[in-house]
């Protein structure tokens, strides 16, 4: 049994918090560079050059990428061989939260009530995902999500008879709906099977995986490929404004389910999607 001091975690999710936040993907970036040379109306190719010289910027002066600096979202694949010592799983994870969020600057937008709205002024708590792997390490990957396209996001409960064209309309449909308002080019994670809330989850992990790592399941990468040809036909463009650019890439994973559903789920994160990871 290898033990790990949970202040190890604090610091992990400290540093990868800010590195979220000032360092723009490289798999993103990558695909903003690549749309801008595809890209072949004129004001769409202008928000793109600005988005990526904005990348730069933010990563040279340590700046957050966007103002909405998100929810921390933290996925942990803890090692069954693996001891946590010295404190709580939980409070370690907000601490990192805790000062990053001051260290960085960076704005806290977590209110403690969904309804009296008060700001629990650290950006905290945050949001834990925790699943029990193999081994002795932690993998930790932090992802700080924005809201303006958090809110655009959709789930629905399907009979399970429907065909792939239905959830494809289902995607496209969100899409539309989204609009501008989501800040596109836009990046979707959709999650297929599980249960209702497994569906969202499988959603929002897909938005970690990198955009030039397709599925490895043959029917999901092409229904990734099929997705982001479809919705770039859209001409929404980068923020609303026209192009052919509406979407960086789509993620799709997919997760055993009842014989009696299909739940889908589209998580959508504007051109600003950010995650960051950390072996321990």
């Amino acid at each position: 049994m290898r033990e790990i001091h949970v202040g190890k975690i604090t610091d992990a999710v400290r540093d990868l918090c800010l590195e979220a936040n000032f360092h723009l993907r490289k798999d993103v970036l990558g695909a903003l560079k690549a749309a801008l040379q595809r890209e072949g109306n004129p004001r769409a190719k202008r928000i793109l050059s600005d988005i990526i010289t904005n990348a730069k910027i933010a990563r040279s002066k340590r700046l957050a990428i966007c103002q909405d600096t998100g929810m921390a979202v933290v996925f942990l694949e803890i090692g069954q061989d693996a001891a946590l010592v010295g404190g709580d799983l939980r409070e370690a994870v907000d601490e990192g939260v805790r000062q990053a969020y001051r260290q960085g600057r960076l704005r806290k937008s977590v209110v403690r009530d969904p309804c009296l709205r008060e700001n629990t002024s650290d950006n905290t708590p945050s949001i834990i995902h925790v699943d029990i792997v193999g081994g002795d390490r932690v993998k930790i990957t932090v992802s700080p999500k924005g809201f303006g396209s958090e809110n655009k996001s959709a789930v629905r409960m399907f009979r399970p008879t429907e065909t792939p064209d239905a959830i494809r309309d289902f995607v496209l449909e969100t899409v539309r709906a989204a609009g501008a308002d989501a800040c596109p080019p836009l990046v979707l994670g959709v999650g297929i099977g599980g249960t209702f809330e497994e569906a969202a989850l499988l959603a929002k992990k897909a938005l970690v995986r990198p955009l030039d790592e397709p599925s490895r399941k043959r029917h999901f990468a092409k229904m990734e490929r099929d997705l982001l040809k479809e919705i770039n036909a859209l001409g929404i463009g980068p923020m609303g404004l026209g192009g052919k650019t509406t979407a960086l890439g789509v993620r799709v994973d997919g997760a055993p389910t009842h014989i009696a559903g299909l739940p889908v789920a589209v998580n959508v994160s504007c051109h600003a999607t950010r995650s960051a990871r950390k072996v321990i």
